[in-house]
């Protein structure tokens, strides 16, 4: 393992621990070289894995779309990257043992949005306006309420 912060190739490993999803191993390493300290996550490849879109093309599963999409969701939310991890993860052991080797898009997006709406509310609409692709302000009106009513 490189060090991200002087690019050393020698680093030990400090502390192993299981993941709180239980489906990863965290590892606290320190590079030999410079001293500095930082976290890798090791996990499961799913490899294989194909998405059907909306329109019926399959495309490759990409992970980091889904992080990416997630981290806009809750950007300057009290969510911590480690929960967004969490939730990902727990998401493809869900989706892996309801589905086999192609999951159309709908249950990613269903299944975040459940998860999101249970977290964060804001995060919710934010992730919601793109995945439902509203078409006027009154199906996002509509939502809102929806949210408001659960809520209470």
């Amino acid at each position: 393992m490189y060090c991200p912060k002087c690019g050393h190739k020698d680093t030990k490993v400090l502390d192993t621990r299981i993941g709180k999803s239980k489906l990863s191993i965290r590892r606290r390493r320190e590079c030999l070289d410079c001293g500095y300290r930082f976290t890798t996550v090791e996990e499961i490849l799913r490899e294989g894995l194909v998405v059907i879109k909306r329109d019926g093309r399959r495309e490759d599963f990409d992970r980091m779309k889904i992080l990416d999409g997630l981290r806009k969701a809750t950007e300057k939310r009290p969510i911590q990257a480690e929960q967004i991890e969490m939730m990902v993860a727990e998401m493809m052991e869900a989706l892996d043992s309801e589905f086999d080797t192609e999951i159309p898009t709908k249950a990613i997006g269903e299944h975040i949005m459940n998860r999101l709406k249970a977290i964060d509310s804001i995060a919710f609409v934010r992730y919601a306006s793109v995945y439902k692709d509203f078409r006027d302000i009154n199906e996002f009106a509509k939502e809102i309420s929806a949210l408001k009513k659960t809520a209470r």
